[in-house]
């Protein structure tokens, strides 16, 4: 068995100094699944922004996490109200994911959905092929974002349609090879 050893440090590239533009570079080449996480304000006004940003973390609590842009009414929802719902968006749901990308502000007018007296937050029932309703665990802000924990309450399928991908910086179908 043989051990691998790293190259002298004279053959190694050089390296950069890291920036957002050279980071979202790098993270758009890693393609991911596409949601919209939504909640209810204060108010009962209905919140939500596209993130592709969601990662299971355990299967004892179910738990999961979204990464949302820090100052977003969205985020302010989730916390208020301590829960959300995550959307999972099928392969025809692209406009819909630009939409909430957007930040119009008529973006519930615009698209189909729901709110029913067990659901964490608004169901896009057009557009989302299943819904996780969540309630907050735990959030921690890192940079311009804050990483929301949520333990998953309901799973709520919509059908069985493929999902919406995101990469590249450009959303795509689910292709089978």
């Amino acid at each position: 068995m043989t051990e691998s050893t790293a190259p002298p440090a004279s053959t190694l590239p050089p390296s950069e100094e890291v920036t957002p533009d050279g980071f979202r570079s790098m993270m758009s080449a890693f393609p991911t699944g596409v949601s919209v996480v939504t909640g209810l304000d204060g108010a009962g006004v209905p919140r939500g922004m596209t993130c592709s940003s969601v990662c299971s973390v355990s299967l004892d609590p179910p738990t999961l996490l979204v990464c949302l842009r820090a100052g977003s009414p969205t985020l302010a929802a989730v916390r208020e109200h301590g829960r959300f719902a995550v959307n999972l968006l099928h392969q025809d749901a692209r406009a819909t994911a630009e939409l909430f990308a957007s930040g119009d502000p008529r973006r519930f007018d615009l698209t189909p959905w729901v709110q029913d007296p067990c659901a964490a937050g608004p169901h896009l029932v057009r557009d989302a092929h299943t819904v996780a309703d969540c309630t907050v665990a735990l959030t921690q802000q890192v940079g311009d974002h804050v990483t929301v924990f949520g333990t998953t309450r309901r799973i709520v399928r919509h059908g069985a349609e493929a999902p919406l991908l995101y990469g590249m910086r450009e959303f795509r179908r689910w292709t089978s090879v």
